[in-house]
């Protein structure tokens, strides 16, 4: 008998609602935790996540890091001609590993902003330059110009598409989100070594009762050593969730998705309102980013940012206009709002290590 992998199974729903974006922090035994959250046993958890994973509905299944904690890090808009757009892309998503989420975007009308077409998240290690980064990708993919637009305050940060499937707009929690800073933290060489061991995404053996056995070897410290060091890592805040992660824009083998829109949302508040209106923001459960980002006159004077994903456009237009209205309510004016709707579009994590990137630079550097 087959093993059923569809996001929608119901099992799978379960395990899925906790394993997308509830497990906090470093843990020892994650599936475990998955298993008690969802209430699945474990080896069906096992199993499953096993068999989705194969079957390309999970492409990826990982610790992730805070890594506007570890790295130096923006939401970069690019300019490039139109004949150029797919290739830069290509590169971005390819050959660029400190680029995470490249996205093509449209929006619904011309506005000055319109003409960034592409999209990226870049990361670069302590002491290195975005701005540096930037010119040398400009070169190479032949963009017309960027804009880096770095975190001042995160709101919200998380996936869980299958928990936020249904919800209700407007739904939010009871008071406005806090907001986290983005100041970086050092770490030591040993710290280094495991949080470069532990980020890297499970292999197929690994999605097992004791996942961290093969990367304390890879780290060069026993386990229990290894438990000690990530522990700390996660006092020190620089550790997010063990995830996994849906593919959720292209479709399964069977033709289902888990979401066919995302939209990224831009409101420009007074200068001054910017943690208070990114509270309200960041506070709905549709919300799976929201940040305070400052885009300048290119983009209205938007400050505050954030995504939100659905199956069916006007419902993510409708979690737009509740939050507008709940932005009105509250009291903070909106002197410019817009949707950049995603398209093409590929999901990595950014690179962090310096190694790698003197490395790229040293290739790249005469090309």
């Amino acid at each position: 008998m087959s093993i059923p992998t569809e996001h929608d199974d119901a099992t799978n729903a379960r395990i899925l609602s906790v394993s997308e974006d509830l497990v906090e922090g470093f843990q020892e035994q994650p599936f475990h935790v998955i298993a008690h959250q969802s209430g699945v046993p474990l080896e069906t958890v096992l199993e499953r996540i096993h068999a989705m994973l194969k079957a390309g509905v999970i492409r990826r299944v990982r610790q992730t890091l805070l890594a506007t904690k570890l790295a130096h890090g923006a939401l970069v808009a690019w300019k490039v001609d139109h004949d150029k757009l797919n290739d830069a892309f290509d590169f971005m998503a390819n050959d660029d590993p400190f680029s995470g989420h490249v996205v093509i975007r449209s929006t619904d009308e011309e506005v000055s902003g319109s003409v960034y077409r592409l999209w990226t998240t870049l990361k670069v290690p302590q002491g290195e330059s975005l701005q540096e980064h930037g010119e040398v990708l400009q070169r190479l993919v032949g963009a017309d110009g960027f804009l880096l637009m770095p975190a001042r305050g995160l709101f919200a940060l998380g996936v869980g598409h299958v928990r936020r499937r249904g919800l209700k707009p407007g739904a939010r929690i009871d008071n406005p989100a806090q907001m986290m800073t983005t100041t970086t933290v050092e770490l030591d060489e040993e710290e280094w070594r495991v949080l470069i061991a532990m980020k890297e995404e499970l292999q197929p053996d690994e999605i097992a009762e004791h996942p961290w056995d093969q990367r304390a070897e890879l780290a060069g410290v026993s386990l229990s050593r290894f438990f000690e060091v990530a522990h700390t890592l996660n006092t020190k805040k620089v550790i997010g969730r063990f995830s996994t992660f849906l593919e959720h824009i292209k479709p399964s083998k069977t033709g289902k998705r888990v979401t066919r829109f995302n939209g990224l949302f831009h409101w420009a508040v007074p200068p001054g309102r910017e943690v208070e209106a990114g509270g309200e923001v960041g506070r709905h459960h549709c919300m799976t980013h929201a940040y305070w980002r400052e885009g300048g006159p290119e983009f209205g004077n938007v400050n505050i940012m954030g995504v939100v994903h659905g199956s069916v456009k006007d419902t993510v237009l409708t979690h737009k206009a509740a939050i507008d209205s709940h932005l009105q309510e509250a009291g903070i004016p909106v002197s410019y709002t817009n949707v950049f709707w995603g398209g093409r579009s590929e999901i990595k994590p950014s690179e962090i290590s310096p190694q790698v990137y003197r490395d790229w630079h040293a290739e790249h550097r005469k090309r």
